[in-house]
């Protein structure tokens, strides 16, 4: 299969700065503009997309993979405005468990929003919003602060986390929860939910930040995920699968086994 001009352009970014035994390098917008420029390949209009895809939709190319070592991988993170870093990570894989049991929760996003969904992220967006997800899955009360807030955070540059809650436990304690959310054929990403950590961090200091990640498994199914800063790392600390379905769908059977 040829490789497409996404591919050529990020193997050519690399191959400029790679050096054996190197675990991590930063490069810049413009050396995706000197890579096409030497590869006689022409540019899309948003050059962040080149990147964009391979943190969060594609796989990085074989020829940049193989030069990883064992349970190591290559990621792209934020290293401020237009530029990036190859990092070496251990491998984190963010696709949901198989088997894991799933909980019935009764529909309640209005036919009329269901109806007139844009797009698989703005309709697992709306799902969680209108099921209180959220609040279901933290077990805190919770309200939807922004939704696709886009910020700068240091070190970084610009972050975008889908859509933002706060929420306050019985304990008086405050939290803020980014939420980021997939839908197609794009997949959750660790780059991102650092991301939101480090900003919610900086933005609010006073809050407990738990990142959470929401994915559609299939129909009405929804992946769950909560995270926690383990050392230098964000480590999942929770999933659950919740299935959505008319509430004369959930039995006492169901309800006994909830106990």
């Amino acid at each position: 299969m040829p490789k497409n001009r996404y591919s050529k352009i990020i193997e050519k970014i690399f191959s400029k700065y790679y050096q054996g035994g190197m675990t991590k390098f930063v490069f810049d917008r413009a050396d995706a503009e000197k890579a096409a420029k030497q590869l006689k390949i022409e540019l899309p209009k948003n050059i962040g997309d080149i990147f964009y895809s391979f943190r969060y939709r594609n796989p990085l190319p074989k020829t940049i993979a193989k030069t990883a070592s064992d349970g190591l991988s290559w990621i792209i993170r934020p290293a401020g405005k237009s530029k990036y870093q190859f990092c070496l990570a251990k491998h984190f894989s963010l696709e949901p468990m198989e088997h894991l049991a799933e909980i019935k929760i009764a529909e309640a996003t209005p036919s009329i929003v269901e109806h007139n969904s844009l797009s698989d992220e703005q309709a697992l967006l709306a799902k969680v919003r209108y099921n209180r997800l959220i609040d279901v899955f933290s077990g805190v009360v919770c309200y939807s602060l922004q939704n696709h807030l886009r910020t700068t955070v240091k070190d970084m540059g610009q972050v975008e986390t889908d859509e933002m809650y706060v929420g306050v436990n019985t304990n008086g304690q405050q939290y803020v929860f980014p939420v980021q959310a997939k839908g197609g054929k794009d997949k959750l990403s660790i780059v991102q939910i650092e991301q939101d950590y480090a900003m919610c961090k900086e933005k609010f200091p006073t809050l407990t930040v738990v990142p959470i990640a929401v994915q559609f498994m299939e129909g009405n199914l929804i992946a769950m995920f909560s995270f926690v800063e383990e050392g230098s790392e964000m480590k999942i600390s929770d999933e659950k699968h919740y299935r959505l379905v008319p509430a004369d769908q959930i039995s006492e059977k169901d309800l006994k086994g909830y106990k």
